[in-house]
């Protein structure tokens, strides 16, 4: 079977006993500020786990696209250097939300390992929780019994709270797994060698897990305790390319049509052969070739999946780790694979073509991707040109004083500034015969890490539940609404404590899709709270409130500040009007790739692969203005089978997780999946403004606009400020004729004070040339001027003219109060006598309060203190002659 076949076998196998074959969900996760990326097939159901949404259906099946390399998951530095981790993998899953449990679980398993996909028995162990009598948990001898029908006992083992106690974290559902490992190890291994059950969990290339079953069965509150969940969950994970190595007989996780087509696209780009048996000698060489083959198979579809999911490479959170991993396939593929240009973006046709059916947003976003890719590739191979060149000055500083070992500090700086890796740093100074001092690297890293996690400490306290239900938003028809608080917990950070609140009914819009949350306030008989932000966590606004309630049960009104939604309404629908008149002027391929919408902040970021031109920004405004005096009223379907709404020609968005309903939005032809607030009409807006346009990453332009009150007031300034101009000129009928006359008579004075200063300079350097003295044969030109560091620059280059040999020269200069330092050698004086400009004026800056450097022949220094340029100067005249 290929790989393409398992994966559907799959998912067939479980819709036959009546799951409900769900799509995966993005990689990228956009509403759960926990998380930021899908690392776990449970993940896009937490909500249904925690009792927050309805579980109909209550049976479901997927193939999950997964992403770990950050966190307690972290495998990122195992990615590539052995043959079964990877950052993104897929999770096939199955899923019962108070259905069948551990029986019926356990069941299915074996009937699709072995009677479907003929796995042999005898090959098969499995672990079950052994208790843990300090949390007063038994063994799971549910669970035992249930494999007892399909194992002796030889094969179930007992395993422990690390192995086979599922967690979703240090708070919320969880309870005890059972795993299913596979000893795939050769018959002559098995016969007579170390029997499969003590290799379980010994980290044995051969005998791996290749399917989880957890049993949800209990809540972990912050104290640490245990309470009963309010409905049994089944929740499996089957490492699907684990799952392809055993069916196709391979010893590698790469070796299987998973990855071996993108590898042969590698060996076919870069000249070098994968897993080529080569002499003894040569096979550390041929191990480094395979590793870095592994790691770009492995992080090209990491990459290219998290950018169809609508993650770019940046330099923050979710972006700053696929900028991280991508950077990690450039500097293997350049040390390893002689890669020294953009070549990763070229293997995107062979992912696309193995896996664009399963997930067709990969072939839709092709151009995207591509371009991303490459724009990134050629930006970290200039960084590590860059951090080359930094290393070789370093290392030549160690050759001076005669050291061997580069300080851990300029290791980290190099890694800190300018993205250049330790390994690489530490590879390139054992080419030159130099070591690294990683201890003090380590502390550096420990340092930024604490630093980090300092300003970053969050501490959720348990939620309090007053009672239990679903909340109902009723935002979309009302700004007041009645309601009662159902839980509440505090949230304590380093500089601040706040409460969340859950509230039964809320017209407060959680902030989503780019619309930041309501503001408003809650009013009781007693009291009135400040609402100061909306959050929207598992598919809930969390009220946040700086204090609690003086009476939580209390009824209250729930009362938005419509001034501010209002403005933000405006702005998020003249976003949808927006990315309607960018595709009639752009064309179709000018998707939106992200927004942000406030009450006076608009923000629209598409995909396009060029500058948007001015007079294209002009032809979409007028579009969207035409729109706005229309005054066209919002027309808006709510609960619409999604089929229904693609039909209705709504655009969906990339990397986002929709429903089987949704809502659409309607304001004439634009129409989208929407779930914002919008304004009840165009004319609500009162005029749009696009005010810049710039690039945020490789093929995504970034506009930002105003409207309504904004747009008021910032034509209020400009003719405010044109009024002020005009004034200046004496109220001139034609200001832009009389500031053209004032522009070419200043560039005039320019050009005049410009000769002025060449002359001076030429007549000055005459002056020193005349007046050098000779020491030991070599030409000294010492001097103190006050002039500009340009001039004295200038002087010293007319000197070493006038003066071609056996030239010392050193000026100090004072400007503004700022004393500045010019050292210039001939020739001869670096390449006979040694002299090297750059380490003199260093030294000699000290005398100013300040430092410099430059090339062995001239260098330039500036200080603080003016009193010191003397003694600097003759410093410098010292160190020369």
């Amino acid at each position: 079977m290929t790989a393409n076949e398992i994966r559907e076998s799959f998912k067939k196998f479980f819709e036959s006993k009546g799951h409900v074959i769900v799509p995966s969900a993005p990689m990228v996760i956009k509403d759960d500020p926990t998380l930021m990326f899908t690392n776990a097939g449970m993940n896009q159901w937490k909500d249904v786990i925690l009792g927050i949404k309805d579980p109909e259906p209550r049976r479901r099946t997927d193939s999950q696209k997964c992403l770990r390399v950050s966190g307690k998951h972290n495998d990122l530095e195992e990615v590539g250097h052995d043959t079964y981790h990877h950052t993104m993998f897929e999770m096939l899953g199955n899923w019962s939300f108070g259905d069948y449990f551990k029986e019926g679980a356990i069941d299915y398993a074996w009937e699709y390992l072995v009677d479907v996909l003929q796995l042999n028995p005898e090959d098969l162990y499995v672990t079950v929780f052994e208790g843990s009598p300090a949390e007063g948990i038994d063994r799971d001898e549910e669970a035992v019994r249930c494999w007892a029908k399909h194992l002796p006992a030889d094969h179930i083992l007992d395993g422990n709270r690390h192995d086979n106690f599922w967690e979703m974290g240090d708070t919320g559902p969880c309870g005890p797994c059972s795993e299913i490992h596979i000893d795939s190890r050769p018959p002559e291994e098995k016969n007579g060698g170390i029997p499969g059950r003590e290799l379980v969990n010994k980290d044995n290339p051969q005998v791996i897990e290749i399917w989880n079953i957890v049993f949800m069965q209990f809540n972990r509150k912050a104290d640490g305790s245990l309470t009963p969940l309010a409905m049994n969950v089944i929740d499996t994970g089957m490492g699907f390319e684990r799952l392809v190595r055993m069916l196709q007989g391979k010893h590698s996780n790469y070796d299987t049509d998973i990855f071996q087509p993108i590898i042969r696209e590698i060996e076919q780009l870069s000249g070098m052969r994968y897993g080529f048996t080569t002499p003894t000698d040569a096979r550390t060489e041929q191990e480094k070739i395979d590793i870095a083959m592994r790691v770009v198979a492995d992080h090209l579809r990491a990459v290219a999946f998290s950018i169809a999911d609508g993650q770019l490479p940046g330099n923050a959170k979710a972006g700053y780790v696929i900028r991280r991993i991508l950077r990690r396939a450039v500097r293997y593929a350049y040390t390893f694979l002689g890669q020294k240009e953009a070549f990763i973006y070229k293997l995107l046709n062979v992912l696309i073509h193995e896996m664009g059916q399963a997930y067709p947003e990969l072939t839709a976003q092709r151009e995207l991707i591509g371009r991303v890719i490459k724009e990134e590739e050629d930006s970290f191979l200039r960084t590590l040109d860059k951090g080359i060149t930094l290393l070789n000055e370093a290392m030549h500083q160690l050759e001076e004083k005669h050291e061997t070992q580069l300080d851990g500090q300029e290791a980290f700086r190099l890694f800190d500034t300018y993205g250049f890796p330790l390994d690489l740093t530490e590879l390139i100074c054992r080419e030159n015969g130099y070591t690294v001092d990683i201890e003090a690297f380590n502390r550096e890293m420990q340092q930024q890490k604490q630093r980090a996690r300092n300003a970053a400490v969050v501490e959720n306290e348990d939620w309090t539940i007053l009672f239990e239900g679903e909340q109902q938003f009723v935002g979309y028809d009302y700004s007041e609404y009645e309601c009662k608080i159902m839980r509440y917990r505090k949230v304590n950070q380093k500089k601040r404590s706040f409460y969340e609140l859950v509230l039964d009914y809320t017209p407060f819009y959680g902030e989503m899709g780019g619309q930041v949350g309501d503001q408003g306030v809650l009013v009781s008989e007693d009291e009135t709270i400040e609402v100061i932000d909306t959050k929207r966590e598992n598919n809930q606004s969390i009220h946040i409130v700086k204090e609690l309630p003086k009476n939580p049960t209390a009824h209250f009104m729930a009362c938005v500040d419509t001034d501010k939604r209002e403005a933000s309404a405006a702005n998020h629908t003249a976003t949808h009007l927006l990315d309607y008149a960018l595709k009639q002027v752009l064309g179709e391929h000018a998707e939106q790739k992200g927004s942000y919408v406030s009450p006076d902040t608009l923000r629209f970021d598409v995909a396009h692969f060029q500058k948007i031109t001015d007079d294209e920004l002009r032809q979409v405004e007028r579009i969207v203005n035409r729109m706005i005096r229309q005054d066209i009223p919002l027309d808006e379907h709510r609960d619409t089978p999604i089929d229904e709404a693609r039909k209705m020609g709504a655009i969906a968005l990339f990397g986002e997780k929709y429903g089987d309903t949704v809502r659409v939005v309607r304001f004439g032809p634009s129409c989208e999946f929407c779930g914002g607030i919008h304004a009840t009409s165009t004319g609500r807006i009162g005029f749009f403004k696009i005010i810049s346009e710039s690039s945020v990453a490789a093929g995504i332009r970034r506009i930002e606009a105003m409207t309504g009150q904004v747009c008021e007031d910032a034509i209020y300034l400009l003719q405010d400020t044109f009024c002020d101009l005009k004034a200046m000129f004496n109220n001139a009928s034609d200001l832009k004729a009389v500031l053209m006359k004032y522009i070419e008579e200043h560039d005039a004075m320019k050009k005049s004070i410009e000769r002025f200063r060449q002359q001076a300079v030429e007549r000055t350097a005459k002056n020193l040339v005349e007046h050098a003295q000779t020491v030991n044969g070599i030409h000294v030109v010492k001097a103190v001027l006050p002039m500009e560091p340009a001039s004295a620059k200038d002087i010293v280059f007319k000197v070493r003219e006038a003066i071609p040999s056996s030239l010392v020269c050193i000026i100090g200069s004072i400007h503004e109060d700022h004393p500045m330092l010019s050292l210039m050698f001939s020739d001869d004086m670096v390449s006979e006598h040694g002299l090297n400009a750059g380490t003199i004026i260093r030294q000699a800056a000290k005398l100013i309060k300040g430092g410099g450097g430059g090339q062995p022949h001239y260098a330039q220094a500036g200080g603080k203190d003016v009193d010191g340029l003397n003694a600097a100067v003759d410093e410098a005249l010292r160190l020369s002659i």
